[in-house]
């Protein structure tokens, strides 16, 4: 298969029309079994969504018709969600001559079939081996050190959204990758907030749908208040290659955070960075039940910008919010385009 027909036709296990799947079943099929996104194939779907509808075996939010029936296998992917919440990496730490901090990474950039949904394979093109990449942290003014290594069928890069040199800009012609090649990425964190780092290599949509981004975080130097932090990227995947997506997620798997919601402590601050980079669909957005947020634009203030529930951002977008439940109990978040609701995008904190 050449280039272009793996860029077209993705190759993967599970190809779902989004579409004709709303069209056909309506959004009570969707809702209850996402059950679709729990089969390997459509057939006797309506069925089986119709059972999950009512039998009722399951009594929490997740057992309401919201969220996928059967698990997605987290060790075959070789991640999971729940750790990608709260896995930062500082890198390897020493310090220039100058006694600047420097933060060392080494990322490979590689080819691999992940499950996004119980049942659903998508072909997808990682860093590290995992959608999305390693979240990167670092405080403003360290001087960053990144060996992206090629080893996929393609030319990558990494593109920083930041301050930094134009030949450390991660496009074609400053800083890209041949496969089989590698090149160093080097320069200075800055300014503070919640950033990212995508492949920016032609054809570009596909180069960040397939899975080639993460987050990006710079502390401000004088730091921020104690928080339980989190990472938060709102993806899809277009699972038959129609420009439209079948599967939304946070952090890649659809549904994952009804199945295991999320664990915190009432009274603590939370701190979540929330990164949209949702391909093929103009916004995306996030809406917490039962509370209000404050929200604080790209994370570049220290200051808050708005107290609100709900915010709708475009691709690239990215924020940092801080919020914190006074009482026990399971409440819901989600993004507020019902479709996008129905086909993976609901989830969980379960309050202690």
């Amino acid at each position: 298969m050449g280039f272009l027909d793996k860029l077209n036709n993705g190759g993967g296990r599970n190809r779902l029309d989004r579409r004709g799947f709303l069209k056909r079943f309506g959004a009570a099929g969707a809702l209850s079994g996402a059950t679709l996104l729990g089969g390997r194939e459509l057939v006797n779907a309506q069925d089986a969504g119709q059972h999950e509808l009512h039998s009722g075996s399951r009594h929490r939010l997740a057992g309401h018709g919201l969220g996928a029936v059967g698990r997605v296998d987290h060790a075959a992917n070789g991640f999971h969600p729940s750790d990608i919440l709260t896995d930062f990496d500082g890198g390897e730490v020493s310090r220039d001559r100058s006694g600047k901090t420097v933060r060392e990474y080494t990322f490979v950039v590689a080819d691999k079939e992940i499950e996004v949904a119980p049942g659903v394979f998508f072909p997808a093109w990682t860093y590290n081996n995992r959608v999305p990449g390693p979240t990167i942290r670092a405080t403003e003014g360290d001087r960053i050190r990144i060996e992206m290594v090629n080893a996929s069928e393609h030319p990558h890069t990494m593109h920083f959204h930041g301050f930094h040199p134009s030949g450390m800009d991660g496009v074609p012609g400053f800083g890209e990758a041949q496969p089989g090649e590698s090149f160093t990425y080097d320069f200075i964190a800055d300014p503070f907030g919640t950033h990212l780092y995508h492949c920016h290599s032609l054809p570009l949509p596909q180069h960040i749908h397939r899975g080639l981004y993460g987050a990006f975080i710079v502390d401000p130097k004088q730091g921020r208040p104690d928080a339980h932090e989190m990472v938060m990227v709102m993806n899809a995947f277009d699972t038959n290659f129609d420009n439209e997506n079948e599967v939304y997620a946070v952090n890649t798997i659809a549904f994952a955070y009804m199945n295991d919601p999320i664990k915190i402590n009432a009274g603590e601050l939370q701190r979540a960075h929330v990164i949209n980079i949702t391909e093929f669909d103009p916004i995306n957005s996030i809406h917490l039940h039962a509370n209000f947020f404050h929200l604080y634009r790209t994370g570049t203030s220290l200051q808050p910008d708005e107290f609100t529930d709900t915010i709708s951002m475009g691709q690239a977008e990215r924020h940092m919010i801080e919020f914190t439940y006074k009482q026990p109990g399971q409440f819901m978040f989600h993004a507020h385009q019902t479709e996008f609701v129905e086909l993976g995008w609901m989830s969980a904190f379960e309050v202690a």
